[in-house]
């Protein structure tokens, strides 16, 4: 999929014409990573904004003590960086590439005066925001209140929404690209806690494992555990 076909099925930016493309574009400036390659970290002064055009990135955060949790993985057509446009402060996040993954880097400057004259642009860019801190917000409420395998079949049939495929044979293929140790920070569990819940659902039928990825092979058994 090429760089202007991504932009136009990107939420934000679905609604552009072909002008409207090459507008943006114009002060646009392409980035390729590898696996583990850090975009930036958290604490890092910065204010732009950032798409993934290919491949996966994750957004994490870490605690005084190491620990790390893993707030997001972000694929194709997701932004990130986002606080920066409007509050150019220290980057909230540390942000590294989960796979080789390409990017798109939006000029701060450029990016606000085109938004200027397309409100329903900023005013996504505002939801996305908003988004982003109501998914926060469910987060902490499901440490609470969702216990371990819980939490790991909502993440997983939240990936699959988002990243999933129909699999050969019935199921959703889901790449997430994830090593146990990010699914772990993702839910915020331990890896071994994390990987008796995944052992459960594949004794039960439920799912298969795939080396980095899964096949959610019953939806309706692993979203009644979400719940």
């Amino acid at each position: 999929m090429g760089i202007d076909e991504v932009l136009r099925k990107a939420p934000l930016f679905t609604a552009l014409d072909d002008d409207e493309v090459a507008s943006l574009r114009a002060n646009t400036s392409e980035v390729r990573v590898k696996r583990g390659a850090v975009l930036y970290r958290e604490g890092d002064t910065g204010d732009q904004l950032f798409m993934v055009v290919r491949g996966k990135v994750k957004m994490g955060r870490t605690a005084e003590d190491g620990r790390e949790s893993l707030l997001a993985v972000l694929g194709p057509g997701d932004t990130f960086g986002e606080v920066g446009l409007f509050d150019p402060g220290p980057r909230v996040a540390t942000v590294t590439a989960v796979t080789e993954a390409g990017l798109l880097c939006f000029d701060h400057d450029h990016l606000r005066t085109w938004l200027i004259g397309r409100p329903k642009v900023a005013e996504a860019l505002l939801q996305q925001v908003a988004r982003r801190l109501r998914i926060g917000a469910e987060a902490m409420a499901d440490l609470v209140f969702l216990d371990v395998p819980g939490r790991v079949a909502k993440a997983l049939l939240d990936l699959s929404a988002r990243f999933g495929t129909a699999a050969s044979g019935g199921g959703i293929y889901v790449a997430h690209d994830l090593t146990q140790e990010e699914l772990a920070q993702l839910v915020g569990a331990s890896r071994e806690t994390v990987n008796k819940a995944l052992a459960e659902f594949v004794n039960r039928g439920w799912l298969r494992l795939e080396g980095r990825a899964v096949v959610v092979l019953d939806v309706e058994r692993m979203r009644s555990r979400a719940a």
